[in-house]
């Protein structure tokens, strides 16, 4: 007798519940959590799977610094793996002296990311080698000004007061700090801050907040078509405003 049935094809197993396939991911997520939380051979084991090698480095927070620094850095070869310890890695990076804090976090299965905070340069210091650009501390910062547009205040010499000034306004007023192209003494313990439109005045103890009092002056300035030359924060709770010639 002749077989009436048709050609065998490949044999598909049916499709599993939905309920099924969830609960073997679950599963599969857990036995890699308690491989993970072992305090010995869980992560042994995984750093030995070429799985999870490093494959990737991102770079985050950076401006200043430049993604190959950091990596030249961090020197992760093609056997290391994302299981491996990276407080070795964060020292090293943190050595650099733009980064004042480093954080390394695994994205599974291949990449590490490495998340920097970067320390700000505050002010372009003049020296016999020209310009160099430093920070709060008054340190010196590797920053090329050819390859990155920094736009600080100049002071004449390293001031830890008006570094320490600056810095503190740069934090708390940015938008006035950005506008400042020079600061430096003057007499009887005075301070000048020099902008495009116009001078502030201030002595020596003066704090963030009270420069930023010159800004709602310098608005209500403009609406009564005042041009002013010098905004003079010397008296108590008071600026005063002195007009350009006519």
């Amino acid at each position: 007798m002749d077989d009436a049935r048709g050609p065998v094809g490949p044999v598909h197993a049916p499709e599993l519940p939905k309920w099924r396939r969830v609960l073997r991911r679950i599963t599969r997520i857990t036995i890699l959590l308690a491989v993970v939380s072992s305090p010995f051979w869980g992560r042994a084991l995984l750093r030995s799977m070429d799985f999870f090698r490093v494959r990737r480095v991102e770079i985050e927070g950076l401006r200043y610094a430049t993604p190959d620094e950091i990596v030249s850095r961090l020197r992760v070869d093609t056997l290391a793996s994302v299981w491996d310890d990276v407080s070795p890695l964060e020292a090293r990076v943190a050595e650099h002296a733009q980064v004042r804090a480093v954080r390394i976090k695994r994205k599974l299965p291949g990449t590490l990311v490495v998340i920097v905070t970067e320390n700000p340069p505050v002010a372009l210091v003049n020296t016999p080698r020209g310009l160099i650009v430093v920070d709060a501390d008054g340190d010196s910062l590797p920053v090329d000004p050819t390859r990155i547009d920094v736009d600080l205040p100049v002071l004449a010499r390293k001031d830890s007061l008006l570094l320490r000034l600056l810095a503190e306004t740069q934090a708390e007023e940015p938008a006035l700090f950005a506008r400042v192209s020079e600061v430096r003494r003057a007499g009887r313990g005075e301070i000048v801050f020099e902008l495009p439109e116009f001078r502030i005045l201030a002595d020596s103890a003066v704090r963030a907040a009270r420069l930023g009092e010159v800004l709602p002056v310098e608005l209500d300035a403009t609406r009564r078509n005042w041009r002013p030359r010098e905004l003079d924060l010397r008296f108590r709770d008071q600026v005063i405003v002195r007009l350009q010639s006519p």
